[in-house]
């Protein structure tokens, strides 16, 4: 990585165990990895696109003696944050944008084989507890995956491969078990392999890209990895 000069960037916290919070801070600096070779959409839009979207992922707080993660995106910029100044894994974690506005909460939720992580949509001001929408759940399953059910849902309509295995690659899969987004360990240009914290994740064309950065962010809170 090297670094780049960067305005007051509010640095994105989570709740942590006993109390939440949101932590902004000014940053003199930010670091920034290669963009991406070639990126049809931008990383500000969620929702449904036309083309496949690749995100560098690297499962580290940019926060000293923080938890959590950062998503490149195909500039090469930071474009989401989680930093969780409690313990790996808390019980809720705010997933945020660049700007600092909270976008998905998550919230662990029951004990042993009954435990879930429910994911709710923030409101655009700042996603209060009774303006958070209820979005989806996830849950272990078999074979050390995980099952993911819409809100008002009765069945699973996604499922993450090797969700709770300490490797890093994983993939996403729909209802008819079409692949609709992979994690693997990052590359360089001239082929090294990165370490097993920097990580690409590739978006299909059609797929909500924010859902599918939210289940990234519980695949690393089910295995503890942020």
């Amino acid at each position: 990585m090297e670094p780049a000069t960067a305005s007051a960037i509010p640095i994105i916290a989570t709740a942590a165990e006993q109390s939440r919070a949101i932590f902004f801070f000014h940053l003199s600096s930010m670091a920034k990895i290669q963009p991406h070779p070639s990126s049809p959409c931008s990383s500000s839009s969620y929702g449904n696109q036309q083309s496949s979207q690749a995100y560098t992922v690297w499962m580290k707080s940019l926060v000293f003696n923080g938890n959590g993660c950062a998503v490149y995106g195909p500039d090469g910029a930071v474009a989401f944050r989680v930093d969780n100044y409690g313990c790996r894994g808390g019980r809720e974690v705010l997933f945020m944008d660049r700007a600092g506005n909270a976008l998905i909460r998550i919230r662990r939720k029951g004990f042993g084989m009954f435990r879930r992580w429910e994911v709710s949509r923030c409101a655009q001001d700042g996603g209060q507890d009774e303006e958070a929408t209820p979005w989806f759940s996830v849950r272990r399953a078999e074979k050390g995956g995980a099952a993911v059910v819409m809100h008002g849902g009765s069945g699973t309509c996604y499922t993450i491969e090797g969700c709770c295995a300490r490797k890093a690659e994983n993939r996403i899969r729909d209802v008819d078990g079409t692949v609709v987004a992979e994690v693997a360990r990052k590359q360089t240009a001239a082929g090294v392999v990165l370490g097993e914290d920097v990580l690409t994740l590739t978006v299909g064309p059609k797929v909500d890209q924010l859902l599918v950065l939210g289940l990234v962010v519980v695949r690393g809170l089910m295995n503890r990895s942020l």
